[in-house]
């Protein structure tokens, strides 16, 4: 979990700060779209949250054992999932289809197996 808990806190932070910083560039890539008005603050509204749950996952790293990680691990679980099937939909359903929409979509949906996997695994396990 410990790995899980590092590469989780990398991505979601460099997102963030995407967002924060260039939310126009990061929707961009993902759905070959533009923002405009109010979609731009709420995007960096988004950015922030992604990097709360990356600072959230860095600091819980070393702490793997603990009912707060497994928590977190376990929201981590709703959030690729819920990301897995907006972005998909989006593509799907919407047509926007950016570059990095379905690495986006296969790297959420492999972080949620990831994260199953070792939510599943038994306390007693060594978990990283």
């Amino acid at each position: 979990m410990n790995r899980l808990l590092k590469l989780t806190a990398i991505i979601e932070a460099a997102t963030g700060l995407g967002l924060i910083a260039v939310p126009a560039i990061v929707v961009r890539l993902l759905l070959d779209a533009e923002i405009t008005g109010a979609s731009i603050p709420l995007g960096r509204v988004a950015g922030v949250a992604l990097l709360a749950l990356g600072v959230a996952c860095w600091l819980a790293r070393d702490d793997t054992q603990s009912r707060a990680a497994r928590g977190l691990v376990s929201a981590m679980v709703l959030y690729n999932l819920g990301a897995v099937i907006i972005l998909a939909s989006a593509g799907i359903g919407l047509g926007f289809i950016g570059i990095a929409l379905w690495p986006a979509v296969i790297l959420h949906a492999a972080m949620a197996v990831w994260c199953v996997t070792s939510l599943r695994r038994s306390p007693l396990d060594v978990m990283d």
